[in-house]
């Protein structure tokens, strides 16, 4: 394991997640769950690395956000993990134990509570710092194709640890 600095790997963090996806992983009252995403961004703000995640706010992660303080973007640099990631992409948590289910092994984090997935590359483990519904009224019109009634959630995450594991 090779601990980085936030930005060490953005580049490829931005083009995996783009390009395959990554795990968004968090836990709340007993309860974990992870998702794929394919939307994300790396920035800094308020002297702080942040790592921010969209969630639709009918997705059971986004239950589990709510309540949690943590969350884990773990990121796959190469299409290794395409299977597990359409598999958590395309399944819910409220139904299945998407861990047992899809195989994916876990790992604890280095300086939150909220596992890691083991087999990913990159990893970043988040503080929430604060959640921003989107607005369709402040959102401009050519985002508006994105939305019916199902939203995003933004969950703004301090980046606690950056780490890579080959």
């Amino acid at each position: 394991m090779t601990n980085l600095s936030y930005d060490a790997k953005m580049r490829e963090a931005m083009q995996a997640l783009t390009q395959w996806g990554a795990f968004l992983t968090t836990s709340a009252d007993g309860a974990q769950n992870t998702m794929a995403i394919g939307w994300g961004s790396i920035g800094f703000a308020w002297g702080k690395p942040l790592f921010t995640v969209l969630v639709r706010n009918t997705r059971y992660t986004h239950e589990l956000l709510e309540k949690a303080t943590e969350f884990v973007v773990s990121i796959p640099l190469t299409d290794h993990m395409q299977k597990e990631l359409d598999y958590c992409g395309t399944q819910s948590g409220r139904d299945k134990d998407k861990f047992r289910t899809s195989n994916l092994k876990t790992a604890p984090g280095q300086k939150v509570s909220v596992p890691i997935i083991a087999g990913c590359q990159l990893h970043y483990e988040c503080r929430i710092l604060t959640s921003l519904p989107i607005s369709l009224d402040e959102l401009h019109e050519s985002c508006h194709q994105w939305y019916a009634d199902d939203y995003h959630i933004l969950y703004v995450g301090e980046i606690l640890a950056c780490y890579e594991i080959a």
